[in-house]
């Protein structure tokens, strides 16, 4: 944890250095100029490889680089409750590209030299950590030199976003951070159990934070409950899920609202958007569930009623 530096970490921290990070490295606040986050650690071998994997999806087009230290991830990650120090070493990086208003949140984790050594945090974590945060319409690509969990990636990014001027607060990267410990555990608790996978728990998750949305900031603690038990029950996660781990979804859930992020008003519809990205990723997991018998039966009525009229029109 001390030690995981995702590249996220160094998106953030790049963009940060977009604007006064480095006297050297300057980078407009206003360019979309996709920005690679380069860690200090990395050795000249492992630098050039790191570049060429995370510009590879660009096809030649224009970057920059910022290189990320000890000192980015004591400013922007230890108020999230991490202790790294200014000596703390840095390898994961990552690259973060602007995207047309209303695409989303994307993220892929780059194999390195054939091999993921991002060994812990899964891309759809990482897009609702993310999402929490306060992070619209983005491209980040994660990548490290050497295996790494990469519990701390997202930091860098949120710090840099908020540099940007967005509408970033401390309370929500925070709610971020733990958003990643939380479903990291709860995949890592179930890891190989029939009946789960990591992308229905995540897909709960955008699920419940979609629903919350269309509530609004004033929802209460027993109707985000609601939501939790519905959305695993959508997810079939029943079976699985244990109460612990459900009441470790809700608390989330509570310290995402309390933490402002329903305000936002492109919450809503990312979080969606979010969700049919996992189930898009993942239809050999949720085309099973789309079936007439796993409708719930609000569901069944207005199918029945649709099709009732439709038939009529004909």
């Amino acid at each position: 944890m001390k030690k995981s530096l995702t590249l996220i970490t160094a998106i953030l921290l790049s963009v940060v250095a977009i604007f006064s990070f480095s006297k050297k490295e300057t980078v407009l606040a206003d360019d979309d100029t996709p920005v690679v986050t380069l860690g200090t650690s990395l050795t000249e071998s492992q630098k050039q490889g790191t570049l060429k994997t995370l510009t590879a999806p660009l096809n030649g087009s224009n970057y920059q680089t910022i290189t990320v230290t000890g000192s980015d991830l004591v400013k922007y990650l230890n108020p999230s409750g991490d202790n790294f120090t200014t000596s703390s070493g840095v390898w994961s990086s990552a690259m973060i590209q602007k995207t047309n208003r209303g695409s989303g949140i994307n993220v892929k984790i780059l194999d390195y030299n054939g091999k993921n050594n991002i060994t812990t945090i899964t891309a759809n974590q990482y897009k609702n950590a993310a999402l929490t945060a306060g992070i619209t319409d983005a491209n980040i690509y994660v990548t490290s030199a050497i295996p790494i969990d990469g519990s701390g990636a997202l930091a860098g990014v949120y710090a840099a976003y908020a540099k940007n001027g967005n509408a970033l607060n401390q309370k929500q990267v925070n709610a971020a951070q733990d958003e990643m410990n939380t479903l990291s555990g709860i995949t890592k608790e179930n890891k190989n159990k029939d009946g789960y996978s990591d992308a229905q728990l995540n897909n709960a998750v955008a699920g419940a934070k979609s629903e919350m949305a269309k509530q609004g900031q004033n929802i209460s603690d027993s109707q985000i409950r609601d939501i939790v038990n519905n959305q695993i029950n959508i997810n079939h996660l029943g079976n699985t899920i244990n109460n612990n781990q459900k009441n470790q979804i809700i608390n989330l859930l509570i310290e995402i609202r309390d933490s402002g992020a329903l305000k936002n008003g492109d919450f809503k519809g990312q979080a969606a958007k979010l969700s049919n990205q996992i189930e898009n990723g993942a239809k050999n997991i949720f085309n099973k569930f789309n079936t007439p018998e796993n409708h719930n039966f609000f569901q069944q009525i207005w199918d029945s009623i649709v099709n009732f009229f439709s038939g009529l029109f004909k």
